[in-house]
């Protein structure tokens, strides 16, 4: 106990708060704070992904125009979900579908899955002396089709900057599913400045299309704003536990993302330098955002057996050193 404080919220804790107007009327968030510069909003309607995050005041990730949509605003229309893409730190693509829309197996498939626009099942919070530790339970499931359940935890340590997320997916249908999922992590201005490092230590990139082809050499480099700027791709190749940064001298502070190519095998950048369209993604995953049919066609598309779970484990690690 803290003898100069009366309450502990007043260095760190959770509050729970609901958004008034707008499309983001009524949507459940919980504020969390560390007491040593991180804080974060968990949008509970929104599969418990992070929204908004500040490091020590200043704004890590991208918050995109359409701000906060609840979920009864969702369009599952072919490329409908970019209506309520809030992006924010970082936003979960999944759990049968990433990337583009398609039909695959005579299913038709929106841009980047539902899971993100599904509200949590239950959510729980304690905090003790030396961390914070959230629970969630996501549903992904319907009547005659795939039945997969998320169960999501998150732990801050109050003693140190990061968040470390554990994901449990679990398969509780009789019959096997496809299983993709894609941690679509969105760095934003200030962090995110033509004055940012990217370091990506791969060793193979390959671009998306032609176009992401024509700047691959510079895939690292970030640029200013540019008016019509056309997004690039690039796919990273990764070994073993690793991490991928972005680091802005400008504000001497910076992002380190932890996990582990076993679990995520592949890893996109998304390269976005439009103007008011300013991100980048840093996105470890189990597959590539180029549609659940082309995973399949190349015969690299995951698949979850009945009453199977999978397991997967990132560290957010926040810095003020490169």
């Amino acid at each position: 106990m803290n003898k100069y404080v009366g309450n502990n919220l007043q260095v760190f804790g959770v509050e729970e708060m609901r958004l008034s107007g707008g499309k983001g009327d009524g949507m459940r968030l919980l504020n969390v704070r560390n007491g040593k510069g991180l804080d974060f909003f968990i949008s509970v309607d929104r599969c418990a992904d992070i929204s908004r995050l500040t490091f020590k005041g200043d704004n890590m990730g991208y918050f995109a125009p359409c701000g906060y949509v609840s979920p009864k605003y969702y369009d599952s229309v072919g490329a409908g979900f970019l209506k309520s893409f809030t992006a924010g730190f970082f936003t979960t693509c999944g759990l049968t579908a990433v990337g583009s829309p398609c039909c695959d197996n005579g299913e038709e498939l929106p841009l980047h899955g539902t899971i993100s626009n599904t509200p949590c099942e239950r959510i729980s919070y304690d905090v003790t002396d030396t961390e914070i530790i959230i629970k969630a339970v996501i549903r992904d499931a319907a009547l005659f089709a795939h039945k997969l359940i998320l169960e999501r935890e998150y732990i801050i340590p109050l003693d140190k900057n990061e968040i470390i997320l554990n994901d449990t997916v679990k398969n509780i249908a009789s019959s096997e599913s496809p299983l993709e999922i894609l941690y679509h992590c969105n760095m934003g201005y200030p962090l995110l400045s033509e004055d940012s490092e990217v370091d990506i230590p791969s060793t193979e990139v390959l671009p998306r299309n032609d176009h992401a082809k024509e700047g691959i050499e510079n895939c690292l480099q970030m640029e200013s704003p540019q008016a019509d700027y056309e997004e690039k791709c690039y796919y990273h190749k990764l070994n073993g536990k690793t991490s991928a940064s972005i680091y802005n001298k400008n504000i001497n502070k910076g992002v380190k993302i932890h996990f582990d190519t076993d679990e995520l095998k592949y890893f996109t950048e998304w390269k976005m330098m439009g103007e008011g369209e300013y991100v980048l993604g840093l996105e470890p995953g189990n597959c590539l955002p180029d549609g659940r049919d082309v995973m399949r066609e190349k015969g690299i598309l995951d698949m979850i057996k009945p009453s199977e779970t999978r397991e997967f484990h990132i560290k957010f690690e926040f810095t003020e050193e490169k």
